[in-house]
């Protein structure tokens, strides 16, 4: 009997160790698993801060280029702008000072002078003659088949015939109409109406540029106006 207590004794008291034991490994197995949860929260929320701070840093990269790139072509304009503005300075302070220089001409007599210096075949006459002819005036008044000016012309001349002449009409916007007429006409007339009609189809249209205003004024000095 007391060996049969004693084998019951023993086998409760393997369980209870057994019961002990198991509850230890439980626990130590709860406690690594809250661990290793807790271990990878944490890197979870350090790779999240990682990937959010790179996130802020190309955004801010990205930024720092747009802001770049928005501000030069603001930069551009600044200068294009800076230039056209001296640009027009020049050319309102050019302008003046030729108003000033010529203020004491007449446009017509300005004008005359410069279409001499840019068409005239002599430059070194002694006086510069000026001669108006109205619209239906014939070309050649010497020849009945001349054909008439359709619009009143101006011809200028030197004093001598190898001075030449130009005679034209002013389109009042900087350019005029040359005729291809002689100060004097030579040859067998009547020459016809073809003839006068060609000259007359061919006339071309001449943009007359800014000369040097002491050589205007010379010019200006010599003019001979009818």
């Amino acid at each position: 009997m007391k060996k049969v207590l004693l084998s019951m004794a023993i086998l409760f008291t393997t369980a209870l160790l057994l019961m002990a034991c198991s509850d230890d490994a439980n626990q130590n197995e709860s406690s690594d698993k809250t661990d290793t949860e807790g271990v990878s929260a944490s890197q979870s929320e350090k790779d999240d801060d990682t990937e959010q701070s790179d996130q802020t840093d190309k955004e801010d990269a990205s930024g720092s280029v747009l802001e770049s790139e928005s501000e030069e072509p603001e930069t551009d304009d600044s200068d294009k702008t800076s230039s056209i503005n001296e640009s027009k300075d020049t050319n309102d302070q050019s302008e003046s000072e030729e108003s000033e220089a010529l203020s004491e001409y007449s446009s017509e007599e300005i004008e005359y002078a410069r279409i001499w210096l840019q068409l005239g075949e002599n430059q070194d006459i002694s006086e510069l003659n000026v001669e108006h002819f109205p619209a239906g005036e014939p070309l050649n008044p010497d020849d009945e088949t001349s054909a008439n000016y359709p619009k009143g012309v101006v011809q200028l001349a030197g004093s001598r015939l190898v001075d030449g002449s130009v005679t034209y009409s002013s389109n009042g916007d900087g350019t005029i109409n040359e005729y291809n007429v002689p100060l004097r006409w030579d040859g067998e007339y009547p020459a016809g109406e073809d003839f006068y009609k060609e000259i007359i189809e061919d006339t071309k249209q001449v943009s007359i540029d800014p000369v040097d205003d002491e050589k205007i004024e010379n010019l200006i000095e010599i003019l001979n106006m009818d």
